[in-house]
């Protein structure tokens, strides 16, 4: 078997133009070349033994691709360069990295930073290519770059009205099109103003970001405000949760199940703290479930997991938990039991109790099992007449356990 049967070429802008010729023989010695039909056109010329266009969904031509490992010399054309945010990582999933010769061009972000003089070390970069704009919200914090690379040239537009709306919209946009080719062109405008149209599908926008007065700026802590989510009174409040999410301790690439999640507060939080992190947020009433969701994505995590329906049926055939939080529904018979059960070793389990007989059942855990039992009193100065006084809030039971 020839050692590195596979080559995959990043293609710039500016076409077979930026090409060495070793490059130029690479492809059209292979004995089949994948691509879009874009770069397709690109080398119809050097008469290429086979052409294969990449199919919907891509998972199906990058079968294909393996299933040629030994046989046949492939070569596989993307765009700039095919490690970031391209199909070489999607490859190198399936064939190893010393089968792969890879040559790469700029990449649109590299391209971008130069352009807009920023030191890509320093800038937040970001692909919605495909995926919701609202992931954006966490990263608007003022003072920080921002490179996006959007789906098509309606991207700059909504991106735009998403900021002006969070309060972002004197945020500079600059729309940086066809980077490294004839065509290419940058514009910049405020969010707020923003109209440019007949954007190239092929863009980066470069955002720098700059607050209003009242933007809602997303913090790095636990511990958002309250009246931040919708919520009908079901809400793990500010401090308890800031709390709760110290207990539950997200690590990198982990599963939180949030039982019980009210208005999913606890759940959207955890996936705050890393990008990696995911969460399902079971909620068994179904105007609280849609709740969330809505929640979900005015906080930059759209892709928070939903289940309408009351657990223990609820948590069956769910994705294996590294943490768990119950918040409501801990009596319920087989919760927790389900909960422990599905916990991964070394996995973390949180539940609060408001209700006598919540901090019964905790109670009783933590005789049984151990782990942690803390008593939570969160008392605020409100207006006492034309004076101020302290009022308390409900106190909490927290049982903390490590499986």
């Amino acid at each position: 078997m020839n050692k590195r049967w596979l080559t995959i070429v990043g293609i710039g802008e500016d076409g077979l133009d930026g090409l060495t010729d070793l490059t130029k023989s690479l492809i059209a010695n292979a004995e089949v070349v994948f691509g879009g039909q874009r770069h397709l056109n690109l080398v119809r010329s050097m008469n290429v033994a086979e052409q294969r266009r990449w199919q919907s969904p891509i998972e199906t031509s990058v079968e294909e691709v393996a299933r040629l490992r030994g046989r046949k010399r492939v070569c596989v054309l993307a765009s700039g360069d095919p490690f970031y945010f391209g199909i070489g990582a999607t490859l190198a999933r399936r064939v190893p990295a010393a089968e792969m010769l890879v040559i790469t061009s700029p990449s649109s972000l590299s391209l971008a930073a130069a352009r807009m003089g920023w030191a890509l070390q320093d800038v937040t970069v970001l692909s919605l290519h495909g995926r919701p704009i609202e992931l954006i919200r966490p990263h608007l914090q003022p003072g920080r770059k921002i490179l996006a690379l959007t789906a098509d040239g309606d991207g700059p537009g909504q991106i735009a009205a998403l900021l002006t709306e969070a309060g972002f919209g004197k945020s500079a946009l600059t729309v940086l099109e066809a980077l490294g080719g004839p065509k290419e062109k940058l514009r910049t405008m405020p969010a707020q103003s923003f109209n440019f149209d007949e954007i190239s599908p092929l863009n980066v926008l470069a955002i720098d970001v700059l607050a209003d007065a009242d933007a809602r700026v997303l913090p790095m802590t636990p511990g958002m405000p309250d009246e931040w989510f919708d919520h009908d009174g079901q809400i793990t409040k500010r401090e308890v949760r800031a709390l709760t999410l110290a207990a539950l301790a997200p690590r990198r690439g982990e599963v939180l199940w949030d039982i019980g999640a009210g208005s999913g507060s606890v759940s959207i939080e955890w996936m705050l703290a890393d990008p990696t992190l995911s969460a399902i947020a079971i909620e068994a009433d179904p105007v609280r479930a849609a709740r969330i969701g809505a929640n979900a994505a005015l906080m930059g995590v759209p892709g928070l997991t939903v289940k309408a329906g009351a657990a223990p049926k609820m948590l069956e055939n769910l994705a294996r938990p590294d943490a768990v939080f119950v918040g409501g529904g801990g009596t319920d018979d087989g919760v927790i039991d389900a909960a422990i059960n599905a916990l991964r070793p070394g996995g973390r389990l949180v539940a609060n109790a408001v209700t006598l007989e919540m901090e019964a059942v905790l109670t009783l855990l933590h005789q049984q099992m151990g782990g942690t039992l803390t008593r939570l009193q969160i008392t605020r100065a409100e207006a006492l007449g034309a004076m101020s006084g302290w009022r308390p809030a409900m106190p909490i039971t927290q049982w903390a356990w490590t499986k």
